[in-house]
């Protein structure tokens, strides 16, 4: 008898594909970042609907739903305002469409002019297109589903909308983890990007040196993310009861985030000065010691997110070596180039001086005069 009827399957005999092991990681957490968002949808749809069917004795109220649904939503961003007006959006639509269904009725051609209708009356009214989208969404809804009382579901949209406010303010998502994660991640590339310059710098490297303005360019995003995720805690922090406590320390964050987003900036220019000067080949080290300097200096800050008392010595490593941006003293026989490049570190330092808690007028100072 051959091997292949012994009746056990042969491994090989399996795709490769079908062989490969699924990593359950990555979608647990997902679930897991999303587990507050998914608790607020739930408990805001269950109550709006509960209130709506129960209190107000409408027999299948499903705008109280989708309103809570698609007004609270799993996005990172889920500022007060930011639900309010989703749900104004969510009202239009349902006020336009119950007005053009009593003048109307329902069918295929009143469908398609209650959306025109909405679409255009919603993007006159917001420059959203969020905006207009779900207020076209709660417009076809209504068309298609009438009602025989007329407004009923203007009243399960309010209860919807009340509802969504609530849970935002009285089961708020946890903002500082959402936005030290962001912060996090900006920081790691920031590192990255400054060492990738370093290196270049010590070793006369255009190549590493291009390598490194790219990942300077790449910051942007992270940036946006850290101010999506920071000023949306703020938001929360100001009417959910919970929060109070964490007002001051999400705008302390705030604060070296503006401060980071400025250092960015900077940090592209730097990025452009090291191309430059790296086209010879020739190795600064000189350059290259005060940038990784500057670099270790903004890791401090960084830890100062979790910990405030690490500022103090944040900011002590900053006046260190901004007490040694300048230019002619540092590199006396340097050339202009390499002059503008440790004149292009001076912005930065001060940025992250900032970041330290000092003001703009006082991290200049700290920076000798030339």
């Amino acid at each position: 008898m051959t091997g292949g009827s012994s009746g056990a399957p042969s491994t090989q005999a399996i795709p490769t594909g079908w062989r490969r092991r699924v990593d359950p990681r990555p979608a647990l957490a997902r679930v897991q970042a999303s587990s507050i968002a998914i608790l607020q949808i739930v408990v805001a749809a269950t109550a709006a609907y509960s209130f709506s069917h129960y209190v107000l004795g409408h027999p299948a109220p499903l705008l109280t739903a989708t309103v809570t649904v698609g007004s609270l939503g799993l996005v990172r961003d889920a500022r007060p305002r930011g639900v309010l007006e989703t749900v104004l959006g969510m009202l239009l639509g349902i006020v336009v469409a119950e007005l053009l269904f009593l003048a109307t009725g329902s069918g295929w051609w009143q469908i398609a002019l209650a959306l025109a209708v909405t679409l255009v009356i919603a993007r006159f009214v917001s420059d959203k297109a969020g905006f207009a989208i779900a207020a076209a969404i709660q417009s076809l809804i209504v068309m298609v589903v009438p009602s025989p009382v007329p407004f009923v579901r203007l009243y399960d949209g309010l209860v919807g909308g009340v509802a969504a406010l609530l849970v935002t303010a009285l089961i708020p998502r946890n903002p500082l983890k959402a936005e030290l994660r962001d912060a996090r991640a900006l920081f790691a590339a920031f590192d990255a990007t400054t060492t990738a310059l370093v290196q270049a710098l010590r070793r006369g490297d255009r190549f590493r040196a291009e390598r490194g303005l790219e990942k300077a360019r790449a910051l942007t995003p992270l940036v946006e993310n850290w101010r999506s995720s920071v000023e949306s805690g703020v938001a929360v922090a100001r009417i959910s009861p919970f929060l109070q406590r964490r007002r001051s320390e999400l705008q302390r964050h705030d604060r070296v985030r503006t401060a980071m987003d400025l250092a960015v900036r900077n940090l592209r220019v730097i990025g452009r000065r090291v191309v430059y000067v790296c086209d010879d080949g020739t190795p600064r080290p000189v350059p290259a010691d005060l940038l990784g300097e500057i670099a270790r200096a903004a890791g401090v800050v960084a830890a100062s997110l979790d910990d405030i008392s690490l500022e103090p010595a944040a900011r002590e490593a900053l006046r260190a070596v901004a007490g040694r941006l300048d230019p002619a003293a540092v590199l006396p026989d340097a050339s202009l180039g390499d002059h503008n490049l440790v004149a292009a570190l001076r912005p930065l330092v001060v940025d992250l001086l900032t970041a330290t808690g000092l003001d703009s007028a006082q991290a200049r100072k700290e920076i000798p005069r030339i």
